[in-house]
């Protein structure tokens, strides 16, 4: 049995649920296995959590007055990884996504464009964000907030991401139910 839960065998922890095609984070891993896991792990419960939705009830806005739908969060979650990877950590120039100072939310209020592509683009960003990771020397390599000017290093930034896509994977699994009654994952 695992420690303070003694209605769960440990047997069942950590794998995955019937059909759940996610690999889920290795219990024993070193610290940049198990944090890029973990992120992983949150990328594919997003991706999961909109698979099967018809093109048509990804922007729906599910829960009023709120402006959140699937497809806002996915434009949101690409705008996201580009911003913190690409961007602040390793310093890439390139533009934001969904994003200028005249409009600051269009990622969820704009929702305009082809829901596939703007999954391709956060798949794309996902890679990036990956490739980047990758080539970090260790995880106390450090960007730079271009706003502050302080300094963050990559062990900062995969927590703080991990803790982004768990607070949206919560916000879809809302939209979900709502948007064709889907639960799960």
């Amino acid at each position: 049995m695992l420690r303070g839960m003694t209605d769960v065998p440990e047997e069942n922890h950590a794998r995955p649920l019937s059909g759940d095609p996610r690999v889920p984070p290795p219990p024993t891993a070193g610290e940049r296995e198990t944090l890029t896991a973990f992120l992983d792990w949150h990328r594919r419960t997003f991706a999961l959590k909109c698979a099967g939705v018809p093109a048509m009830r990804l922007s729906d806005r599910g829960v009023p007055p709120s402006g959140l739908s699937l497809h806002g969060l996915l434009r949101h979650l690409a705008a996201v990884e580009r911003w913190w990877f690409a961007i602040q950590f390793a310093g890439e120039d390139l533009p934001m996504l969904y994003y200028s100072d005249d409009d600051p939310d269009q990622d969820f209020d704009s929702l305009d464009g082809d829901a596939g592509e703007a999954f391709a683009l956060w798949e794309a960003e996902c890679r990036r964000s990956r490739a980047i990771v990758d080539r970090a020397a260790s995880l106390d390599v450090t960007g730079v907030r271009q706003r502050t000017g302080e300094p963050f290093s990559l062990r900062w930034l995969l927590v703080d991401m991990i803790a982004e896509y768990a607070r949206h994977n919560g916000h879809a699994d809302l939209l979900r139910e709502r948007a064709d009654g889907v639960t799960g994952y």
